[in-house]
């Protein structure tokens, strides 16, 4: 029998990893610099923290979680990492020892949908969460770290997308609002938003039908419902874009899919890699409520996440080429071991090193050589050892020079710091 990845669980081969480390890369250096500190939180949480906190009337709590019971107890796959932060935060007594605590977390995710491009049931996010502060200027800065770290990794044509829920009163409201508003036309909305009516109306204007489209965009924008303290946190953070030059847009119709957003929300799209009316690359907003519902202080917060499966699919094809290791091909065993203290020499010194110790024919490791990338062959046999020197050999010049034994690492490491030599004609 032959095995297979699970539906929607793919493996990640070296070659493709390398884009996935551009990327890893660049976001821990944007962060890192705006203050963020990595954490790690489990697999593995409490069923109840994501009814919770994302929203027992969310399509993520109601169709998409892997769930296991274990000796009684309801364990779910997290399928978010805000939920798992804001837990953290609150169990170790973070908000005792510091005014403002900035996060960031890189990892897989689980959500039991349907598998599509750029959509997995096991896929990767990287998000960041800010506790302590209410804003509106560190809604605006993170705002600005995405749209440059995007920009930065080549995705050009990234859209800011802007709105405010309003606090937990307003966005209530608006509910009411816009379920009176739609309850005349229910028959025509499609089957999702008709059970949605009910429950969860907001969920309604992030629907892709056609006919809901068109419903809602007749709505009332929830802007228009904004109370005084609302309304000056949304025109402070849209001062703060335009104070650091961020295109965006406002878009009153963004709700994106969980319920405990409040006030700023934002996603970033692009059009790049095919990705159609699954355009989202990530996004966030503030979640003022979290902390104090998951038993801890009233504490004002806001994060993001980024789905890296679609941040790679709209980056450029990359063009970091394969590292050139010093490849070294021993026949015999004596010169095996000269080449296992060879070989740990040249990585002391940071020097990408392969060593073949197969005892196949010289030509046969000079083609995996090749097929490596190798900058640089170390011949090894006993005429040389005799004469107490390695053959080194240019795969690119094909050129090949002596070098002595006990200066071999050193001579080697410094060969391997230059630039490649042109071919021989």
């Amino acid at each position: 029998m032959q095995y297979r990845a699970a539906k929607g669980m793919n493996d990640i081969l070296p070659d493709e990893l390398r884009r996935w480390r551009t990327l890893e890369e660049a976001f821990r250096r944007t962060v890192e610099l705006a203050g963020y500190a990595e954490i790690r939180t489990p697999l593995l949480e409490p069923t109840e923290l994501f009814v919770r906190s994302v929203g027992e009337s969310t399509d993520i709590v109601q169709k998409e979680m892997f769930t296991l019971l274990h000796h009684g107890d309801s364990l779910t796959l997290r399928p978010e990492g805000t939920a798992s932060a804001a837990r953290a935060y609150v169990e170790h007594t973070v908000f005792a020892r510091e005014p403002v605590t900035r996060w960031y977390y890189l990892g897989p995710m689980f959500r039991a949908e349907r598998p599509q491009r750029g959509r997995y049931r096991q896929f990767y996010q990287a998000g960041a969460e800010i506790f302590g502060d209410p804003g509106p200027a560190c809604d605006a800065e993170m705002i600005d770290m995405l749209y440059r770290l995007f920009v930065g990794l080549g995705i050009t044509d990234v859209e800011v997308v802007v709105n405010s829920l309003g606090s937990a009163g307003v966005r209530e409201r608006y509910r009411e609002v816009l379920r009176e508003h739609l309850e005349p036309n229910k028959g025509e909305l499609s089957e999702a938003s008709q059970r949605r009516l009910g429950d969860n109306p907001l969920r309604i204007l992030d629907s892709k039908a056609p006919r809901d489209q068109e419903l809602v965009r007749e709505a009332p924008p929830i802007l228009d419902f904004l109370d005084d303290a609302d309304r000056a946190h949304w025109d402070a953070l849209r001062a703060g874009l335009d104070a650091l030059g961020v295109p965006y847009r406002a878009e009153p119709r963004l709700v994106r899919g969980l319920d405990y957003y409040t006030r700023t929300l934002f996603e970033f799209q692009s059009s790049q890699g095919g990705l159609g009316s699954q355009n989202a690359l990530g996004g966030g907003g503030r979640y003022d409520g979290m902390v104090a519902d998951l038993g801890g202080p009233a504490a004002p917060a806001i994060g993001f996440a980024l789905g890296l499966e679609r941040i790679l699919l709209a980056m450029n094809p990359s063009d970091d080429a394969k590292p050139s290791p010093c490849f070294i091909a021993p026949i015999g065993e004596r010169a095996t071991l000269e080449a296992l203290v060879l070989a740990r020499s040249l990585r002391d010194r940071g020097v990408p090193t392969d060593l073949d110790g197969r005892g196949t024919s010289m030509k046969s490791m000079l083609r995996r050589a090749n097929s490596r990338g190798a900058r640089l062959a170390v011949l090894i046999g006993d005429q040389e050892l005799d004469r107490g020197v390695f053959k080194v050999k240019d795969l690119a010049a094909h050129t090949e020079i002596d070098v002595p034994c006990a200066a071999a690492a050193e001579q080697i490491s410094e060969l391997m710091a230059r630039a490649p030599l042109e071919p021989a004609h």
